[in-house]
């Protein structure tokens, strides 16, 4: 689909102007209005729309008006018209007419700024995206017919330079969506990894480590979630080095298990075919990694991915077995289900030892117990530094992506004790998100870190946002973006 900016309607397949509560036309919505006999006005009257947030009404060719149609797109208050309510109105404007059979979308933005304008198109991006690779028989009329987006605006030329850095945000949150979406016979570790390395294309550096490099490490607590697969786990790591030579870096590290059966500790069957997206945190982070290089950003960052595929096999890791970690700590697995803080506590010991970063921050489908404490809609933070976590909650509404800070109380840590090793990997139901966190904080060596479990968030089923359509979310990777710009960036 193309998007592009223009100084004016035209012949436009499908215009659409916004409305703010009360049924209050903006821009040039009054001018259209006349030039149609009021018949905006009229429709709206006859109809139950009055502006509010995503919301629309279409008005098929009204006189007067060189549009085939209008469609009336509800932006809400007035008064509290920002940046995420915009992205709204667009996202909507294009849902609402996406399978009309129209080719042309413009959307009347002239009142706003050129800023305003490139948002409104970084929406649009979103809002459109589709996974339909392996859809073969599709009905037409399911397939959305626009093929351009036209944006008003009264300087062409600063939005498109205002567009530029969302775009390199957006084909990030589109690369992680697709490695989400993938399904497990296609992305396994290896093939999540040769995606990886092809983002050196953006000036990244990526090394891919596997299973012999991993063992020379020390690694046994990842290899251990992947011995039962006939994949091969691998670590990559990512660097981008925008920032001033010798600065310390600030780390993301994620949790790739690209399918989880929960091992020995099988999974039940109805919903299993969810755990394609158990690599929802491996793929935030290199999303995050591809916005950073792609807006060139001025900070030194570094990405590690643990990606494994957790199966249940002859070969695979038992409850009861005791392994011992990079940190030299040993770890007994109670549930081999309890994966993906085996696979982190590698990565994170690996990117503190080698790396000596600023902070670290992992992103995980961690734990069933996040979703039930926080629900569908917020993720949880966990962090043994003010400063960080509230850099991750000041970033949040910024974006649309909410975050809540849970506890990571002393007293709560030694149930992680184990009777057998120095740790266990799983402390059973009661605060299963917190004892995680607390499990996860054994193999920071002290250093600032943030665990932010995105279990709730990384894949929405009846989506309420019109940037983010029902699947992956690419959840994180907006986020981090914004921290790392508003905190970090020199």
């Amino acid at each position: 689909m193309k998007i592009d900016f223009v100084a004016e309607a035209g012949a436009a397949g499908v215009l659409a102007i916004l409305v703010h509560d009360g049924r209050s036309l903006a821009g040039a919505g009054g001018d259209h209005d006349a030039a149609a006999d009021r018949s905006l006005t009229r429709a709206m009257s006859a109809s139950r729309f009055t502006g509010g947030a995503n919301s629309s009404l279409i008005i098929a060719a009204p006189s007067g008006v060189k549009a085939d149609s209008i469609v009336l797109v509800g932006a809400g208050e007035a008064g509290k018209f920002d940046d995420l309510a915009l992205e709204t109105a667009a996202g909507a404007a294009y849902h609402a007419v996406k399978l009309s059979g129209a080719e042309t979308l413009t959307i009347d933005l002239g009142h706003l700024s050129a800023a305003e304008a490139a948002r409104a198109a970084f929406a649009v991006r979103l809002a459109a995206y589709r996974f339909d690779k392996y859809r073969t028989k599709e009905k037409p009329d399911k397939i959305p017919s626009i093929q351009t987006v036209n944006i008003i605006t009264g300087d062409i030329a600063a939005a498109k330079a205002a567009l530029e850095p969302l775009n390199a945000v957006a084909d990030a949150i589109y690369f992680s969506r697709d490695l989400v979406a993938e399904p497990a016979n296609i992305l396994y570790p290896a093939e999540f990894a040769r995606r990886v390395k092809e983002l050196e294309r953006l000036g990244l550096k990526v090394e891919i480590l596997g299973e012999k490099e991993m063992e020379a490490l020390g690694m046994h607590v990842l290899l251990g979630v992947g011995q039962g697969s006939v994949r091969e786990s691998q670590l990559a790591v990512i660097q981008w080095n925008g920032g001033k030579a010798g600065d310390a870096p600030i780390a993301f590290v994620g949790k790739g298990v690209c399918f989880d059966t929960g091992g020995i500790s099988i999974k039940p069957a109805a919903g299993m075919e969810d755990m394609i997206w158990d690599m929802g945190g491996a793929a935030a982070v290199a999303g995050l990694m591809h916005a950073l290089a792609g807006r060139n950003a001025r900070v030194n960052a570094v990405g590690v991915l643990g990606l494994v595929e957790n199966m249940p096999d002859g070969n695979a890791q038992r409850p009861g077995d005791i392994v011992k970690s990079m940190s030299g700590q040993t770890v007994e697995v109670i549930n081999t289900d309890a994966e993906g803080r085996l696979v982190l506590a590698d990565a994170l010991w690996y990117t503190q030892d080698r790396f000596k970063p600023k902070f670290m921050v992992d992103l995980a489908t961690l734990t069933g117990a996040m979703i039930v404490a926080l629900g569908l809609d917020y993720a949880g933070v966990f962090s043994n530094s003010d400063a960080l976590a509230d850099a991750i909650l000041a970033a949040g509404p910024k974006v649309n992506e909410n975050v809540w800070r849970m506890p990571l109380p002393p007293q709560y840590d030694k149930i992680m004790d184990s009777v057998n090793a120095d740790v266990k990997n799983s402390a059973g139901r009661d605060g299963g998100s917190i004892t995680a966190g607390l499990f996860l904080q054994r193999f920071t060596n002290g250093v600032p870190w943030a665990h932010i479990d995105i279990a709730p968030v990384a894949w929405v089923t009846k989506s309420t946002r019109t940037t983010v359509p029902d699947g992956p979310v690419g959840w994180g990777v907006r986020l981090l973006d914004r921290m790392v710009a508003d905190t970090y960036e020199g």
